[in-house]
């Protein structure tokens, strides 16, 4: 299981556009909400604009057991935004080599506390001096009541080739965009028709996005007077009528009033959680939109329990590049502190542009991904975020945007999708309590039913790509954040789901849903996915519930297990010691960089807001302080590969850092100066240097400095010592071609 930093070029994109600069910049305008709702009220979650006054609670908005919310001691709500104030900007940059009118634009938005409630509105004040309407659509909420993630759409009047232009988004009383909103028949009327068609060893299979919208059989994601949004799920069938029991096709459309512009987002699903005899299919698909092949492919082997997706366009598609202003993200908190003073390495960019071909950016390709997930070693995708994902946020460029979300698209590749024909949602263990894919036959059998819960036996199977838990990227959080499109959020949550339903069922504890029985590293990727995922799932949807108990229930866990006079295996050095923890050195030792991973995780479920993790940030954070700070511990090995925490597995475990340093260090090493010359001729290293690769962006320091800044925002005892003493070690990582460990305290 060892752990050695692979130093791999971090491929990202190309340089920014004029846009990158406006990002970074404040800047306001304000616009209105819509107010409006989904004609059903039922169907795609999340698919209401939700309203309410000032200080009222959503029902499921991360408050479900009390514990979840923002406005913590280290999350202070801050001030009301005023009318008429600039809230934050977005650059918008027009790629085509000609003029554009009436350009369409849709983004997902996360808002500080505070700062925009559902009855205001919002203005766009272009800097070229015009004044847009903006559309809001309200889906998720801080406990508050006022706006926590939007999806906002408004229509730039003309752009010409190239041109660049930043959109203040400004708080205004009531809302901008008025109207009606476009409805199917009007798009249908407009001469609107998209399919895919699907040849599986000679038998043609079809399904018809415009069918279904004139038959009605669609649910509404966005309802305004600018834009609306149809999900329209059908099953792939002959020409009899006869429904292929694995595939279905599932349609996102989106129409602009009075443009002649749909987008169709596509994606063909292999994901049915309890169909019989699943299996990877080979087949021949084509895409029509307006009558015209969209995208064609010979041959392509879907892989079960896997999805593949396209964004087309009926009519001219916009050639537009959306930058987010990324200091706004950081400050409300939806994104961890990236250093804002990295920079982006060029040639990581150009790199990335360069690689992003061929068949691993194809439907069931990892993207930049690691194929095998197991792998041990730094690489890029190991982080709170992948690196490619920060590199996007820090440098804004589209070469990295393409890649990164490409890559959060391919999520839908690996074999971990499993999706419920009772709900049409990712499989929840809330209703399959017992069902899993580490445990053993008689395990999963439900005790109230006595049925299987064991998912069918699949053949064909094999796959070129392998999920895993403990290695898993943080794929689609900020690409639905910044795009609002259902399928990332949905890919959000099939992941998050994964994280809990793999385990045997009595080690989660059944619906529990624990993470405890995992690797540290496992249990802190869960945990992150856990604490996204009930973040920003739209207040409307059910399964936001279901996560922020998830999440809760974990928190209890850890908090009754270490935390406290009553914890019932506390430890005086604030390390985890369940599950996997003690795999080193003949079960007396850890891995301090898995735990600082585990850390990461609680402090960014504290920056989030949910309360019940800032007694256990609190107590996390004693581990990496102590690494720096210590009398009895050398900081030089603050980042050792392992560290001994008891004397055999029988043992108790150590009270002291003192008695681990002499544990775990040669006493040749022990009896030497801390950080002195002795020391780092006998290690190798420059004075003051960390052991563990230091240099590296993804070394163990590095690894370790997230777990040292969430400290500091925790509040944990001498925390910000600690982080200036981390901060003035002598040799230190490049991040510009990989920040993904590049946080810093508040």
């Amino acid at each position: 299981m060892k752990r050695s930093p692979i130093h791999r070029k971090t491929e990202l994109l190309s340089t920014l556009l004029a846009a990158i600069a406006l990002s970074a910049c404040g800047g306001g305008g304000g616009g209105g909400l819509t107010n409006a709702t989904s004609p059903d009220g039922t169907g795609v979650p999340g698919s209401t604009t939700t309203t309410g006054s000032a200080g009222s609670t959503q029902a499921g908005n991360g408050q479900a057991d009390g514990s979840a919310g923002a406005g913590t001691s280290s999350n202070p709500v801050p001030a009301p935004v005023p009318t008429g104030a600039t809230i934050t900007t977005l650059a918008i940059s027009n790629l085509s080599p000609a003029t554009d009118s009436n350009v369409p634009v849709t983004f997902g938005q996360a808002f500080a506390p505070g700062a925009l409630l559902p009855t205001d509105g919002l203005s766009g004040t272009l800097s070229n001096g015009t004044t847009v309407p903006v559309q809001v659509e309200t889906k998720a909420t801080h406990p508050d009541g006022s706006v926590r993630h939007a999806i906002l759409s408004a229509v730039v009047p003309s752009m010409s080739a190239g041109q660049s232009l930043t959109l203040n988004l400004v708080k205004a009383a009531s809302a901008t965009a008025t109207g009606s909103a476009p409805t199917p028949a009007a798009l249908l009327n407009a001469g609107f028709t998209a399919s895919a068609s699907i040849n599986l060893g000679g038998v043609q299979y079809s399904a018809s996005a415009d069918a279904a919208l004139k038959s009605g059989a669609y649910t509404t994601w966005l309802s305004g007077p600018l834009a609306s949004e149809w999900i329209v799920n059908v099953p792939l069938t002959t020409s009899s009528g006869t429904a292929h029991p694995h595939l279905m096709a599932r349609f996102a459309i989106r129409s602009y009033a009075g443009l002649n512009r749909a987008r169709v987002d596509v994606t063909i699903e292999n994901n049915w959680a309890y169909e019989p005899n699943p299996s990877n299919l080979t087949y021949d698909v084509q895409l029509l939109v307006g009558g015209t092949a969209a995208y064609t492919k010979t041959g392509m082997t879907h892989y079960h329990h896997a999805r593949w997706r396209k964004e087309l366009w009926w009519g001219a598609a916009p050639q537009t590049h959306l930058v987010h202003n990324t200091a706004y993200l950081k400050a409300s908190r939806a994104i961890p502190n990236y250093d804002p003073s990295v920079v982006v390495s060029g040639t990581a960019i150009s790199d990335i542009k360069t690689s992003w071909t061929g068949a691993k950016t194809e439907p069931m390709g990892p993207g930049l991904a690691a194929p095998y997930m197991p792998d041990t070693g730094g690489r890029p995708d190991i982080g709170l975020q992948p690196a490619w994902t920060v590199m996007y946020l820090l440098s804004g460029s589209k070469d990295v945007k393409d890649a990164a979300f490409g890559t959060a698209t391919l999520a839908g590749s690996w074999p971990i999708h499993y999706r419920d024909r009772n709900t049409d949602r990712p499989l929840s263990i809330l209703n399959y309590p017992y069902a899993s894919l580490l445990a053993n036959a008689g395990d999963m059998i439900n005790p109230a039913t006595g049925k299987s819960e064991a998912f069918p036996a699949c053949t064909n199977c094999a796959t070129a790509i392998t999920p895993d838990a403990a290695h898993q990227p943080d794929f689609s959080y900020v690409p639905y954040l910044l795009t609002g499109d259902y399928y990332h959020l949905e890919e959000l949550q099939f992941w998050a789901m994964y994280d809990v339903f793999q385990y045997t069922p009595a080690y989660r504890n059944f619906s529990a849903g624990l993470v405890k029985s995992d690797q540290v590293r496992g249990q802190a990727w869960a945990m992150r996915m856990l604490a996204e995922a009930a973040y920003i799932t739209p207040d409307k949807d059910a399964l936001k519930s279901q996560f922020t108990t998830f999440l809760s229930n974990n928190l209890d866990w850890f908090n009754a297990s270490y935390v406290g006079s009553a914890a019932s295996t506390p430890n005086a050095l604030g390390v985890l010691t369940n599950g996997y923890a003690l795999a080193y050195n003949n079960a007396t030792g850890v891995a301090p960089w898995q735990d600082d991973f585990f850390t990461s995780a609680i402090g960014r479920a504290n920056e989030l807001g949910f309360t019940k993790a800032q007694s256990l940030l609190a107590w996390k954070g004693k581990f990496p302080v102590a690494r720096m700070l210590d009398a009895g511990f050398c900081w030089i090995y603050g980042a050792n590969y392992s560290m001994n925490m008891r004397d055999s597995s029988a043992s108790a475990f150590y009270t002291t850092m003192s008695q681990v340093y002499q544990s775990t260090i040669p006493s040749a090493q022990t009896s030497l100066a801390c950080g002195g010359s002795d020391m780092a001729a006998a290690l190798g290293l420059s004075v003051g240097e960390m052991l563990g690769y230091s240099s590296s962006n993804t070394g163990y320091p590095s690894n370790m400095q997230p777990a040292l800044a969430y400290s500091v925002d925790g509040g944990t005892a001498n925390a910000a010592s600690a982080w200036q003493k981390f901060m003035q070690r002598s040799v230190k990582p490049d991040y510009q071609n990989g920040p993904q460990f590049a946080i810093v305290p508040r």
